[in-house]
């Protein structure tokens, strides 16, 4: 990656790159074996230096949010990537809960997860650590939940980028009554905070830029949201709340490699009812007998997706005729990579130039009313109008039947 500071548009570029192959580093800090699921490792604190706070768009649902963080250990997997020792995720889990219940919004980031996607990115002189670990988001810890069965979304983040990014849309889920959890896969990104102070980075992209295969990839975060699903929802669940979710109406969505690996697992586990893919490669493809039917949507930029060109095995046009159930494949003009993240409303609000015309607020708009169409037709059969055609007030929308 080309780490030149030359310019603040060149600095925005290397941030919103996709994030494939990357510099991070691939040593985890040292501490304490991984143990039981435990709460997290201690968060930082909102920032009192005077830095610039960006604010993410509030939620538009009827519900307050409420956050949890589970660390989750898999003792039955030796982690793929390190080699020796269990597989460990961390989930932050949201849900509808009960407005004016709760503690202070959560923090958004560590100051050690800020610190090191600030260097992995190379932003590190730009962009004040504060900054980003203060980001203000609007769940709500230890809120009162709301009663009753909900469906489940499981959001996977990009490769090396943590899932703190899918922020915006994942309190928007929640709000719009949801259970979401979002999942950090051990070894998978710039840095990740476990419990006990350990920071674990990406060893996994050291094997990736040396095979140039991201397949194991897809199919391990498979793995691990069927792991994640055993743990919400077996007899024993690790979750207090887990008596929210609905085991009939679950669902798996996804950022780049994310989401890949929606659609890995639901090759995989047929608890998963639907699922969506947001810019990413098909590393996994869908299997040649289909989904079972089942509904999946493919949400992109405006060149749908890098890579996808005839004959790619990863590209769409060659997956899309093997989904055999319901299936779109949207695209939103002057869109990026990133365009499916809290990154552009984020960069807006630090006063980093565009890297397309599509605001921030924009992109978390149009992501957020897709996506939320998408699960509450599929989880909640609500009929959505919206997935039928374009819509004379999302001009950037495109449908696209190949």
């Amino acid at each position: 990656m080309n780490r030149r500071r030359t310019t603040t548009a060149a600095v925005l570029g290397a941030l919103l790159l996709p994030l494939v192959l990357t510099t991070a580093g691939t040593a985890s800090a040292a501490g304490p074996a991984p143990g039981a699921p435990a709460a997290p490792a201690a968060a930082s604190a909102p920032a009192t230096t005077g830095a610039v706070i960006p604010e993410l768009p509030r939620p538009t649902g009827r519900y307050a949010v409420g956050q949890e963080t589970l660390h989750l250990v898999d003792h039955s997997r030796t982690d793929p990537w390190a080699g020796s020792g269990p597989r460990e995720l961390m989930v932050t889990l949201r849900y509808p809960a009960h407005r004016g219940t709760g503690g202070p919004p959560a923090p958004y980031l560590t100051d050690d997860e800020a610190r090191l996607l600030l260097a992995d990115r190379g932003l590190e002189q730009q962009v004040a650590v504060e900054s980003l670990a203060g980001t203000k988001a609007y769940a709500r810890t230890g809120a009162r939940p709301v009663t009753g069965r909900h469906p489940l979304v499981v959001l996977s983040p990009g490769f090396t980028v943590p899932r703190a990014t899918l922020t915006s849309l994942a309190e928007e889920l929640a709000s719009r009554g949801h259970v979401v959890a979002a999942v950090d896969h051990a070894y998978e990104t710039a840095g990740t905070s476990f419990p006990g102070g350990r920071v674990l980075t990406c060893k996994a992209c050291d094997v990736v830029r040396q095979t140039k295969d991201y397949k194991p990839v897809a199919d391990n975060r498979a793995r691990d949201v069927s792991f994640l699903l055993d743990r919400l929802t077996g007899r024993h669940p690790a979750w207090r709340h887990s008596g929210l979710i609905d085991r009939k109406r679950i669902a798996a969505a996804g950022h780049s490699m994310g989401g890949s690996a929606a659609a890995a697992v639901m090759a995989a586990d047929p608890r998963v009812r639907a699922g969506i893919d947001m810019d990413g490669g098909l590393f996994s493809p869908v299997p040649d007998g289909g989904l079972d039917g089942r509904p999946f949507m493919l949400l992109g930029g405006a060149d749908a997706v890098p890579g996808s060109m005839p004959g790619n095995p990863a590209g769409w046009d060659a997956n899309w005729p093997r989904l055999d159930g319901w299936k779109r494949w949207i695209t939103f003009a002057d869109a990026h990579h990133f365009t499916f993240t809290d990154w552009p409303a984020v960069s807006d609000r630090l006063g980093l130039p565009r890297m397309t015309p599509l605001p921030g607020d924009r992109s978390v708009e149009l992501t957020r009313r897709y996506v939320g169409a998408f699960f509450d037709l599929h989880l909640k059969g609500i009929p959505q109008p919206l997935l039928d055609g374009p819509a004379a007030d999302a001009p950037e929308v495109r449908f696209h039947r190949p």
